[in-house]
């Protein structure tokens, strides 16, 4: 389907254009019509496939086309898990309405509360922010939501995930008015706690699921290496960053001590790299994402708050120094490569504390994973061997011990049975009981 025949306003048409967008994706095209047509909507497609402008463009239609409920309130709020996935959405969406009256603002935590006041005090059509600032502003009743229109959830999954569930149950409360059209994206929509929690937020939706997030990226090469420890790790890693073609590289790691240690072991061996984490304060990471963004650095080391959303096109390495422990992470990690048609490469290393999050991502994707080896590392480590289940004895039935008991016995008996035999053969005469009248 090409955008243009898509049911939308000419202005949108002209911004997407300008944009280079003339096809719609398959999550578009599937996506848009249920929206435009004002159901609740749940959907589910991997990463890279469209989904932003799935959300934006039937948001700003709705806004363009019909009247407000209320002067003040915002029409529109869109929820992220991250300050770096909703800056990633903010831009998308100022660029969509840049020919139109509309007016947008940012709310995240981390930034001036005071200048946020000020921004949503001048009534802004859209709000697109994180729970917990959101709600910070619902408490203290500077932010009215009894006008919403249309409420998206980006990445349900992850919010929840991180915790978020009572922020957005308490803006459902805020909004909770029969007008509102909630539309609900997640990585896939067998997550246990989106499929429990929808109900409470979505009146009777249509759900949609394209391009399956268990399905590998055809187009990204994905390899995994075997490390006995840290230290194999890290000469894997170097090896990879001398060695490979690199653009740019993403390196994902666990934990925020290890994003700066790498980063400062990368910059001492001569490649420009970054450190991004949760620890940093927004502007921090602002400055470190344009500068990224804008090539000036080669490498990103950085935990899973970069896994999502970023839409980076001259990234051509995904390096998993630690596996994650949520298994639809890993399928956002390596979505960080090979985005717009582009060949990605993805490489993750396993040593034995990643290896149970290993065999998660495995039985996730329902695919045999084979591991790749490299000239002059040979690691020693081949997996871990599974535990023995241990039975639970409490739980035994008579029947069962008594079979047990009747095994024992009989295999008793044949032992006592052979070697009473091998010694007959041997010439020893067994020695007879006398009976009683014997004795």
């Amino acid at each position: 389907m090409l955008i243009t025949d898509l049911p939308i306003d000419r202005r949108l048409i002209t911004s997407l254009t300008h944009l280079g967008f003339t096809k719609a994706t398959k999550i578009q095209a599937t996506a848009i019509p249920v929206a435009l047509a004002g159901k609740d909507l749940l959907a589910s497609s991997k990463t890279g496939s469209g989904k932003t402008l799935a959300f934006l463009l039937p948001a700003v239609q709705r806004v363009l086309k019909t009247r407000a409920l209320t002067k003040r309130d915002p029409r529109v709020l869109i929820l992220t898990p991250t300050r770096e996935l909703a800056k990633q959405v903010y831009s998308q969406l100022r660029l969509l309405v840049s020919n139109t009256n509309l007016k947008s603002t940012l709310v995240l935590g981390g930034e001036n509360f005071n200048d946020q006041v000020k921004k949503i005090d001048k009534n802004p059509h859209f709000v697109v922010g994180t729970p917990g600032r959101i709600v910070d502003h619902l408490k203290k009743g500077l932010l009215h939501l009894n006008g919403l229109e249309l409420l998206i959830l980006d990445e349900a999954d992850r919010m929840l995930d991180l915790g978020f569930a009572p922020q957005l149950i308490a803006v459902n409360k805020q909004a909770n008015h029969r007008l509102r059209q909630t539309l609900l994206f997640s990585a896939t929509l067998e997550h246990t706690k989106v499929n429990v929690f929808f109900t409470q937020l979505l009146k009777a939706p249509e759900q949609i699921s394209i391009d399956d997030e268990k399905q590998l990226h055809s187009e990204i090469t994905q390899r995994f290496y075997l490390a006995d420890n840290l230290n194999q790790k890290e000469k894997l890693l170097f090896t990879f960053i001398q060695n490979e073609k690199i653009k740019q590289a993403i390196i994902f790691t666990a934990t925020r001590e290890d994003t700066e240690r790498l980063s400062a072991i990368i910059l001492e061996k001569g490649y420009s790299s970054l450190a991004l984490h949760g620890n940093l304060s927004q502007s921090q990471r602002n400055q470190i994402m344009d500068s990224f963004s804008r090539g000036k650095n080669k490498i990103l080391v950085t935990t899973d708050i970069a896994s999502r959303g970023l839409d980076l096109l001259n990234v051509s390495h995904v390096f998993n120094f630690d596996i994650p422990r949520h298994t639809e992470e890993y399928i956002h990690r390596i979505g960080r490569t090979g985005r717009a048609g582009a060949k990605g490469n993805a490489l993750s290393l396993v040593g034995p504390k990643d290896w149970l999050n290993f065999q998660k991502i495995e039985a996730y994707v329902a695919h045999s994973i084979s591991f790749s080896r490299l000239d002059g590392i040979n690691p020693k480590f081949k997996g871990l061997k599974e535990k023995r289940a241990k039975v639970d004895k409490s739980k035994v039935t008579h029947k069962e011990i008594n079979k047990k008991i009747v095994n024992k016995t009989t295999k008793v008996r044949r032992s006592i049975n052979k070697k009473f035999h091998e010694a007959k053969d041997a010439g020893f005469e067994p020695i007879r009981r006398k009976n009683k009248k014997e004795q």
